[in-house]
């Protein structure tokens, strides 16, 4: 399982990397201004509506059902339920399309309602927005797809779509003098996105044979299960994005540039959160789905342990390097261009305020795995729901007195209410089994976090009176040294508590 978690996780991590890449560019491009709030907004918009109707609720519903039909009844049975599956979507998805084209000025108004105040902005917006929307036609198809890989075990593929949105965007900037500005070029070049991961997806599907093809919708068993597990892991991912409109909403009404911090700092907040948290559930969902199926509990929850164990070790040195070293790490990163010193410094206070909920936002798809697993839809849509509702009012209770910082911090509030309600309800249902392992293995990396948040307490003062002398790129190296000497202070600490604490680590 291991070997799968950093596969996916590797395969992120390059995702991640040209993501950074991509937001660099953007913000020398287009920095925080406006221009830039128009064209993420754009971005976001798809984006939200993926995460409702595609990645969170169709895969909490669809792959545990294809797991268990391919497992109990073979590969036919699965490949006509994936393939009904694929053309009801695409039906959905067009008519989401066309209505969404046609009303796109009513969903920017209902999305971004401050840009109405601006009609230039609000206008680029709509037209932005009508160019990148088609991405969630594709993305939706790439969705299903990587599904039925991860249930036959083929992660890769499915990790490294994203890795084109992020190439297509930059190599579009490129081409900036072909548009009417940067926000048009980054436009086309997610729309183009779209097209590439289907056509990388369909084809490593098509490698092994499991490509689902036009089949009339029809009612069985399995059309059945996933309708009930359906319909509340929408609303529950529906609840999870109402929250993230609450972002957008709210900080159209902020200073332009509101939007824009918000960006930066959570791409940053979700390279752990992507390479590691959303890796480790991609993986531990189909593993405990299948255990399950064959009543293999106890290995269910040893996988689950031990990939929550793995998961905190390689998220912790992120949530102590955001909390003590934010605008250095914005500094160094993306302030260049048309992203000034004082975007940096806005940025760094979002991304520490976001860092809050790192722990529990790693932790929160491996959580929700003791459910979907089970195909129990239920009980994450009512934990959403309560963070969701706690979160959009620490929003609004925040926002006057601590600007954009207020909504990261609202956002960390419903994480960990969300994660803490999971954590608790699977637990009294025997559906979370935390055993000896995992809790040494949490004290050890307590312990390594303690000594690395000292490390990076004490040492930029030294270092950056060297850095200060070069001719160039100061908080570059100061950013480099840092890290290179907390990487070493950290993993050191952790292997030696590991092996202190009688945690076995194990090759495989």
């Amino acid at each position: 399982m291991f070997r799968k978690i950093l596969s996916v996780g590797g395969w992120t991590l390059v995702s991640r990397l040209t993501g950074f890449i991509r937001d660099v560019v953007i913000a020398a491009v287009m920095g925080a201004g406006f221009v830039a709030d128009a064209f993420l907004v754009a971005l976001r918009i798809p984006n939200h509506f993926r995460a409702i109707f595609s990645e969170g609720a169709f895969n909490s519903a669809f792959l545990p059902t294809y797991a268990q039909v391919l497992e109990k009844d073979g590969i036919a049975p699965a490949r006509s339920f994936a393939s009904r599956i694929t053309t009801l979507m695409l039906i959905v998805q067009v008519l989401v399309l066309i209505a969404a084209f046609i009303g796109m000025p009513v969903v920017v108004t209902m999305l971004a309602p401050g840009f109405s105040e601006d009609p230039a902005k609000f206008d680029l917006a709509v037209t932005l927005t009508r160019i990148t929307f088609p991405y969630l036609l594709f993305i939706t198809l790439v969705t299903i797809l990587s599904g039925i890989l991860n249930a036959h075990e083929k992660f890769a593929a499915a990790a490294a779509a994203p890795v084109l949105l992020n190439v297509a965007i930059v190599a579009a900037l490129g081409l900036t003098f072909l548009f009417p500005s940067a926000g048009h070029a980054a436009a086309w070049g997610v729309a183009a996105a779209g097209v590439m991961e289907l056509a990388l997806v369909w084809f490593a599907a098509r490698r092994i044979k499991v490509t689902p093809g036009i089949e009339t919708p029809r009612l069985d068993p399995a059309m059945t299960k996933f309708f009930k597990t359906l319909g509340p892991a929408v609303i529950g991912s529906a609840g999870v994005q109402l929250a993230m409109f609450a972002d957008t909403i709210i900080a159209s009404f902020l200073p332009t540039g509101a939007v824009a911090s918000l960006y930066y700092a959570d791409r940053l907040y979700q390279l752990p959160l992507g390479v590691i948290g959303i890796a480790a559930g991609t993986v531990v969902l189909p593993e405990m789905s299948r255990r399950i199926a064959t009543g293999d509990v106890a290995g269910a929850h040893a996988a689950q342990n031990r990939a929550m164990g793995m998961t905190v070790a390689l998220a912790a040195p992120f949530l102590v390097a955001f909390i003590t070293l934010p605008e250095l790490i914005m500094s160094a990163l993306f302030q260049r261009g048309a992203f000034d010193a004082s975007a940096a410094a806005r940025s760094g206070a979002v991304l520490a305020a976001y860092a809050l909920a790192l722990p529990p936002a790693v932790l929160i798809r491996s959580a929700v795995a003791s459910f979907y697993s089970r195909s129990d839809t239920v009980t994450p849509l009512i934990a959403s729901l309560s963070a969701v509702a706690v979160n959009v009012a620490t929003k609004i209770l925040l926002m006057d007195r601590l600007g954009v910082v207020g909504l990261a911090l609202g956002t960390a509030v419903g994480i960990w209410i969300n994660f803490g309600l999971l954590v608790f309800l699977a637990w009294r249902r025997d559906w979370m089994a935390p055993n000896g392992g995992l809790g040494r293995t949490l004290a050890a990396v307590v312990v390594a976090s303690l000594l690395l948040g000292a490390f990076a307490w004490f040492a930029p003062s030294p270092l950056a009176a060297w850095t200060s002398t070069l001719p160039a790129w100061r908080n570059q190296i100061l950013l480099g040294l840092l890290s290179t000497g907390g990487a070493l202070v950290y993993g050191a600490a952790l292997l030696v508590m590991l092996r202190a604490l009688g945690v076995r680590l194990q090759r495989r």
